[in-house]
């Protein structure tokens, strides 16, 4: 039976269901593995800039926010449909599937591409999966181990060219799922998810909060995969902030809007630059730029191109004025400390105990009190916060 009873139904945003924010309604734009046309760049552009924030926000899931947004517009609808952001209007909060953002690029054991834009179709051709909770999380591996340490319900992990590992719940169900029958597996799982899940105040939202729920998965999934007994699975390196070849030899970067935010001038210069990137969900972007003129150009328009730059490893929630149980703005105080924070260190700012944004790996975890901040476990007034973040150590993992 589901353990977890709810005070409140699911709220998570979407375009249709935005949530209303302290700075205005705030929508969530689903993009299945990260992908993201120059064409979708510009018009997410101009609604920025027309009807939001004048920025576009990038998610912990490879998603974008658009912020600030008029509660009488009705512009944002048609508009992003208009730019095929919205295929399918009643699938549209549970179309959340990462995958590798550098598959078929770099590194991996085979591209899931062409798998992500067939999940992203299975599942919108089955209408009961349009009930699934906003939070629930897929994911395509192509075999390093990224997007599977980033806490999916349930994941596909390449173990070779032509097979894969059922991951639920973070963990190796035992299960062996040929390439071909990956999505299959996974529209399954998620259904049978559903159909245990519970109803009303009892029913969960996440696959780890409910107990049987691997069991339920890998037996509805027995006929599609063969059994081997479950091994450690443990997340793997993401691309790195920085310049790298494809396997073709072609020039890739992997660049980091500072706190995640690109403003409109920043998505029209991506825009002009390929036809489509990647945004991770490590809140960075994989950019085909072709050569080193294309990436100082980058760094010159304010991303961080560099991963020595000490500002690539922080990251904060919304805080103040955006969000009206943040203790502080955040996100400016987090600017005033990045200079003093050595580089391959995470630092996370948060503006009240959600924490909402936090890395999954080690981070530094820097919470807003009255008149300063809890810098991991010891409290430290605002003004003496840079000494403290130059001299305390990287902190713990989220285990949340």
């Amino acid at each position: 039976m589901p353990t977890a009873e709810r005070s409140h139904a699911d709220a998570c945003p979407g375009v249709f269901a935005t949530h209303d924010a302290a700075d205005g309604p705030l929508a969530r734009v689903r993009l299945p593995g990260g992908a993201v046309t120059a064409s979708q760049l510009r018009v997410l552009a101009d609604c920025a800039e027309d009807l939001g924030d004048g920025f576009v926000h990038l998610t912990s899931r490879g998603n974008l926010q658009l912020r600030g947004l008029s509660k009488q517009d009705s512009e944002l609808v048609p508009r992003l449909a208009g730019a095929g952001l919205l295929p399918a209007p009643e699938h549209e909060r549970v179309r959340n599937f990462l995958a590798s953002p550098a598959s078929g690029l770099t590194g991996g054991l085979l591209d899931v591409r062409p798998l992500v834009r067939e999940l992203d179709r299975s599942v919108c051709a089955r209408s009961e999966l349009a009930s699934l909770p906003g939070r629930f999380l897929f994911a395509l591996d192509d075999g390093r181990g990224d997007v599977s340490g980033e806490d999916p319900d349930v994941c596909w992990r390449a173990v070779d060219a032509t097979t894969g590992a059922l991951l639920v719940a973070g963990a190796d169900s035992g299960l062996r799922i040929p390439r071909q029958h990956a999505v299959t597996a996974l529209v399954s799982a998620a259904a049978t998810f559903l159909q245990i899940r519970g109803t009303g105040d009892q029913a969960v939202w996440r696959v780890r909060e409910l107990p049987g729920a691997v069991e339920a998965i890998t037996t509805a999934l027995a006929a599609v995969g063969r059994r081997v007994p479950p091994r450690p699975m443990p997340g793997g390196e993401r691309l790195p902030i920085g310049t790298h070849r494809t396997d073709g030899g072609d020039l890739i970067a992997c660049v980091a809007p500072v706190l995640g935010q690109l403003d409109s001038p920043a998505l029209r210069l991506l825009a002009g630059m390929t036809a489509e990137v990647v945004v991770t969900p490590w809140r960075t972007i994989v950019v085909p730029v072709g050569s080193g003129s294309a990436v100082a150009e980058l760094t010159e328009a304010g991303f961080v191109t560099d991963a020595a730059d000490p500002v690539a490893g922080v990251s904060a929630c919304a805080g103040l004025p955006g969000c009206a149980k943040s203790r502080a703005d955040v996100r400016s105080d987090a600017l005033r400390a990045s200079a003093a924070l050595s580089p391959g260190i995470r630092t996370h700012f948060s503006g009240c105990e959600r924490r909402c944004g936090r890395p999954r790996q080690a981070h530094r975890d820097v919470l807003a009190e009255d008149g300063g901040y809890r810098v991991d476990d010891a409290w430290v007034p605002l003004d003496r916060l840079v000494d403290s973040l130059a001299s305390s150590p990287a902190g713990k993992e989220d285990d949340a």
